[in-house]
């Protein structure tokens, strides 16, 4: 059931007819946006550890370094938030963890300590990384991809303008020139906003791809894949269960079929 609901969700966050769907064009701002959030992101963890532990000697790098842990945390939270927004994605259902209750007269540290995961802390902290590098890998290809294919299909105003205003004809040593094709302005035009329009879509399609990507590498489908029942209520369950199981098979059947009263 699980896997099927897994399933379900991986389908809802793919994008179709790229070219006319407003989730491209969100990705494309959020892939713009991406190499200055993480250049941020990167900037911030890695100021905040080095100050943790330059300060530790004076103890506030003790606290610091707790809080930059917690910072870590909703830097990656609202990250998973945002890509869920933009594909789509429900919102993930309420999982119940078990942790540990702060006890009556505990200090801030002692329940800064107990709510700290250190394999938490880890993982978020090597996908900020990760969101660095990736935020700028994938602003330069998708930057590239979409201006190449913007490019083809201005070409023919632009040459028009050059033409017109600066009499400059970028088009006179062309390719079709080295093959002794002798094609007007007009069929080129033609030719190349053909095949600006396919690299346009052929770069929506590698935008969609980078997002995917994305989603995957910041652990947005996690959610839909964990348990939605305590950890504490599943290994009670686990070993009531088949102690129910024998009973009832050591029960005989009529035993079933009594009423549950007695006449006085």
């Amino acid at each position: 059931m699980k896997a099927i609901e897994a399933t379900n969700t991986a389908r809802a966050g793919k994008v179709k007819w790229v070219l006319f769907n407003p989730k491209t064009y969100a990705t494309i701002l959020y892939l713009l946006l991406s190499l200055p959030l993480g250049i941020i992101y990167f900037t911030v963890a890695i100021t905040g550890l080095v100050l943790s532990i330059g300060l530790t000697p004076i103890f506030i790098g003790i606290p610091l370094f707790f809080g930059v842990a917690k910072l870590l945390n909703g830097i990656v939270l609202f990250e998973q938030s945002m890509i869920r927004q933009i594909l789509g994605l429900p919102a993930p259902s309420v999982s119940y963890s078990y942790h540990q209750q702060p006890v009556a007269g505990q200090n801030w540290l002692k329940r800064m300590v107990s709510g700290f995961d250190g394999a938490l802390f880890i993982r978020n902290l090597l996908l900020v990384f990760l969101r660095f590098v990736t935020g700028i890998v994938f602003f330069v290809i998708m930057v590239t991809v979409i201006s190449l294919g913007l490019g083809l299909i201005a070409l023919p105003v632009v040459h028009i303008i050059l033409m017109n205003e600066l009499k400059l004809d970028i088009l006179e040593n062309s390719l079709f020139s080295y093959f002794h094709i002798d094609w007007t302005y007009n069929q080129q035009y033609l030719l190349y906003v053909g095949v600006g329009l396919v690299l346009f879509w052929v770069a929506l399609r590698v935008v969609n791809g980078l997002m995917q990507i994305q989603r995957r590498i910041m652990y947005v489908d996690e959610p839909y894949q964990q348990p939605s029942v305590p950890p504490m209520e599943a290994q009670i369950h686990a070993s009531v269960q088949p102690q129910y199981d024998e009973y009832l098979e050591d029960q005989p059947a009529q035993g079933m079929m009594q009423p549950a009263y007695r006449e006085l």
